[in-house]
């Protein structure tokens, strides 16, 4: 594959990476608005926020292994075209319930997208090279978390809270064109998995009795879960308890997202001297420290706001280094069921980050909830790490021929 070619390769999934997290953060600094709109507390509101983290979850379990049975590309047409629908009834939502029902359903689309692109990656590359493409598909896909809430923010100069879900079906109409124009199918009819409801089930059995892949889900999973309770948390302790305005948060949330990226190309340089494990287990000690120091800094008010930020920042450049390291190790073990593995890693980080958002809520709206949530789930993995997939014992991935798949 030339230069060139993985240049385009990087911009197209990268884009269909992106629909996640803009789905998920473009909306974050309406969420007062939306408190206010529907009179109900800030505790329901986060709960659409789960609703379509269960809706990534759910819908990359299905669509994870039918691409393995029909294809990549039909799937992901069609779920993109389920993002646009619930998109445009999102931005007509009469209530919180009916809002937070059509969020699952669009999460359900959106999640064709991002298991997908991930299971592109692993139909074209393997071990070390997968970690490096995931690492600059993870700079194009920072740029979602970067922008969303500051263009969230900016359309709410001119829009309620409704126009953002608008704006959200008119990038899935461009999504469906990307997909459609300029990507081409990587899973040819040779390689594909028999379909049906048993040999799925058996499938997802044989992944779910590797010890060592269970474990790196988790991992991957509960350091997602740290990254959704600071974005679940987020926009109430800054507006809220330090008084950022709407700008001024995305302004914030954004400078926190520039640490993630930056961490995920630094990753790609630090894979030519050291293993996939071997960063993982150091960025998960660090993550591990920053985030027992952020949980410090809310409890006692150290600091203030620029140490609550400072420590925000390691704890996203850590998670940066993390997870694209992680999903590597885990589906470099089952390169032959690409799709339903890179589906149930989804389903794992979609599904625990689903639990940190509304943990957040019920603990409270101030920063120490979402300090507590942040620093449990990154601990968490840490253990994980080390008792279950024991980084020591994990041999280096071999690396297969970089092959492009038949058209």
């Amino acid at each position: 594959m030339s230069r060139r070619q993985r240049l385009r390769l990087i911009l197209v999934l990268g884009s269909l990476i992106a629909v996640g997290p803009l789905t998920i953060d473009m909306y974050l600094p309406a969420l007062p608005a939306i408190v206010d709109d529907f009179a109900t507390s800030s505790a329901a509101v986060q709960l659409t926020l789960t609703g379509t983290l269960v809706g990534l979850a759910l819908g990359q379990l299905l669509i994870g292994p039918l691409s393995d049975a029909v294809g990549r590309r039909t799937p992901l047409i069609a779920g993109t075209a389920l993002h646009v629908v619930a998109s445009v009834c999102c931005a007509l939502a009469p209530n919180i319930v009916v809002l937070g029902g059509l969020r699952v359903v669009q999460g359900l689309g959106a999640a064709a997208a991002s298991v997908i692109a991930m299971a592109v990656v692993r139909d074209l590359f393997s071990g070390a090279a997968f970690a490096q493409l995931l690492s600059r598909l993870l700079l194009v896909m920072g740029a979602a978390p970067v922008l969303a809430p500051t263009l969230g923010s900016e359309l709410l100069r001119w829009t309620q809270w409704r126009g953002v879900f608008a704006a959200l079906a008119v990038f899935g109409v461009l999504l469906m064109l990307i997909a459609v124009l300029g990507l081409q199918e990587t899973l040819p009819p040779a390689r594909r998995q028999r379909g049906g409801v048993l040999p799925t089930a058996r499938l997802y059995g044989s992944l779910l009795r590797d010890r060592t892949f269970v474990g790196l889900v988790l991992v991957a999973g509960l350091a997602m879960a740290a990254i959704f309770a600071y974005v679940g948390g987020s926009s109430f302790v800054l507006q809220g308890q330090y008084g950022l305005d709407e700008q001024q948060f995305g302004l914030a949330f954004g400078a926190g997202a520039v640490g993630l990226i930056a961490a995920t190309q630094a990753n790609v340089r630090l894979l030519r001297r050291y293993s996939p494990q071997r960063i993982l287990a150091a960025a998960l000690l660090v993550g591990s420290a920053a985030g027992l120091a952020l949980l410090g800094f809310a409890a006692t008010g150290l600091g203030g706001l620029p140490a609550l930020l400072a420590a925000l920042w390691l704890v996203l450049a850590a998670a940066g280094l993390a997870l694209p390291n992680a999903p590597a190790l885990a589906l470099t073990r089952h390169g032959e069921a690409a799709g339903t593995a890179s589906a149930l890693l989804g389903a794992a980080q979609f599904g625990i980050g689903a639990l940190a958002a509304p943990l957040v809520g019920m603990l409270g709206t101030g920063a120490v909830a979402m300090a507590l949530v942040v620093a449990g789930g990154l601990v968490s993995a840490l253990v994980v790490l080390h008792l279950v997939v024991r980084p020591a014992r994990l041999a280096p991935p071999e690396p297969e021929p970089v092959v492009v798949a038949a058209h």
